[in-house]
């Protein structure tokens, strides 16, 4: 078939405008768009059922501005490439890279073979607002600390390419051949679990772009502190439309330009250079998800306890502010990010399960569930990442839930068998007396499950099997890791 085409291979860039592949190859040739669900390479470190549910939806919206151009396949990309290859005359194929350490070995793979059979492979930053080999200090090494991370690679004034409009000139081509439809990919679960996601979420380009608006416009304004309360509005929920590449972290780096330069603006700016330090991390020390990078922790007395995991995920632990947080997730695919490390603090110091435990139900359940940051966020509340929090500081889930939400209006909605106890015993109802219980209708272990671990005694046991980490290791620095990222894939 002699159709002489471009191909433009969407991954996590599923949105038309500031999207630099898409907008190169649409002035080249007509453009064959594809997704190409890739089930085959990642291992153990799959897409979860949530993520895969948000790309369903994501690639429908997606197709629906593509005018129903969007060809999508189910198979190894280097097979589904080489066949498009085989049918067409390729001049090229665009796409915009990936950083997971999986995925940049496999992309290197793929531009060896279409480059030996005389096909041009251009690829393009659409995923971060610098690349990661790009924040490195002097001599080359990666950083270890955010602050500094920060303020050397995202100052005030850093100079960020502004972002590009849809393409004016796309003309899209129709593979006849091997594609699939959407229903096909198994994205959908069989069990229809995923409909209670469904009045929490609009998804796809224009969405994001109103979600970016919205939050601006309400949620901009106070969100150096507003930001800690789960009951409030002072939340982008971006994270999601960023992971899928609905929107970018430039538009959104940008779009905060026309707002005032004040202590709200910067500290989201930081949370974006945050999910930047995530990447880094990740990109240079490819271990990441598997593997402490503390290597004092490797010793650490970790705890093999079925029941308290099981209690954990479910939202059954008997602490409030940890089930909200719990069930939450479960109910809407996310989480209140300082709800996030109440209950990772909980399940690695409280219980002493592995943090690996936490970062695969996170993975599994979470909408916006992303390698880097879900590693970088467990290494961190663990103590065992790089600029961890400290092993010994300990979020108590009962004065949090006083000081973060203290009307009790976010743990009430998500544990609503405790909806009539009184705020002075909402975070803490094994301390309330019997006649307060049964005014609120609680009766525990019944109606609701007595604690798991008492947080106090629990903390104790957490301080002590720290203590008993070898000496040296744990006064030592941070070592680094194996760099073994691909740089420019």
């Amino acid at each position: 078939m002699a159709h002489r085409i471009n191909i433009h291979w969407f991954r996590q860039d599923l949105r038309l405008a500031d999207n630099p592949a898409l907008y190169e190859a649409s002035g080249h040739h007509t453009i064959l768009p594809v997704f190409i669900l890739d089930d085959v390479n990642p291992g153990k470190h799959r897409m979860g059922a949530a993520s895969r549910w948000w790309l369903f939806h994501s690639l429908s919206a997606l197709d629906r501005s593509l005018d129903g151009a969007l060809n999508l396949y189910h198979d190894d990309p280097i097979h589904v490439l080489t066949d498009i290859a085989d049918r067409y005359q390729v001049d090229a194929v665009y796409w915009n890279r990936c950083y997971e350490p999986w995925q940049t070995v496999r992309d290197s793979k793929i531009k060896e073979v279409l480059k030996a059979r005389g096909i041009r492979v251009k690829s393009f930053n659409g995923s971060l607002l610098r690349e990661p080999w790009e924040n490195v200090k002097q001599d080359g090494s990666p950083y270890r600390i955010f602050t500094q991370f920060y303020r050397r690679c995202y100052p005030k004034s850093v100079g960020l390419r502004e972002p590009l409009p849809e393409p004016d000139n796309l003309h899209t081509h129709i593979d006849q051949g091997g594609r699939v439809r959407a229903e096909s990919l198994g994205l959908i679960p069989l069990v229809h679990w995923d409909r209670k996601l469904e009045p929490h979420w609009r998804i796809g380009e224009e969405p994001a772009r109103e979600r970016l608006r919205h939050f601006i416009r309400k949620g901009l304004p106070g969100y150096r502190k507003g930001r800690d309360f789960p009951a409030g509005h002072h939340v982008s929920r971006l994270s999601p439309h960023l992971h899928f590449g609905e929107i970018s972290p430039n538009q959104v780096w940008h779009s905060l330009g026309s707002q005032p330069e004040d202590e709200d603006r910067e500290h989201f700016r930081s949370e974006l250079a945050w999910r930047e330090f995530s990447y880094h991390l990740l990109f240079h020390f490819s271990v990441l998800p598997d593997r402490n990078l503390q290597p004092k922790f490797d010793s650490f007395p970790w705890r093999d306890d079925t029941r308290h995991l099981e209690a954990w995920c479910r939202g059954q632990t008997g602490v409030p502010l940890v089930d909200a947080g719990m069930r939450e997730l479960w109910n809407t695919g996310y989480m209140h990010n300082r709800v996030r490390m109440v209950v990772g603090s909980f399940l690695v110091k409280n219980l002493m399960l592995h943090w690996r435990h936490g970062a695969a139900w996170f993975n599994d359940c979470l909408i916006d569930a992303d390698l880097a940051n879900n590693s970088a966020g467990w290494q961190w509340i663990a103590g065992s990442g790089a600029d961890a929090a400290p092993y010994f500081r300990i979020f108590n889930p009962v004065t949090q839930g006083h000081k973060f939400d203290p009307t009790g209006e976010y743990t009430r909605r998500h544990v609503p068998e405790l909806a009539r106890l009184p705020d002075k015993y909402l975070f803490s109802p094994w301390q309330a007396p019997a006649d307060v219980l049964e005014e609120a209708n609680v009766v525990l272990g019944e109606t609701y499950p007595e604690p798991v671990v008492d947080p106090a005694t629990s903390r104790q046991h957490a301080m002590e099997a720290f203590a008993s980490l070898n000496k040296a290791d744990s006064a030592r620095p941070t070592r680094e890791g194996p760099t073994e990222a691909i740089a420019g894939t």
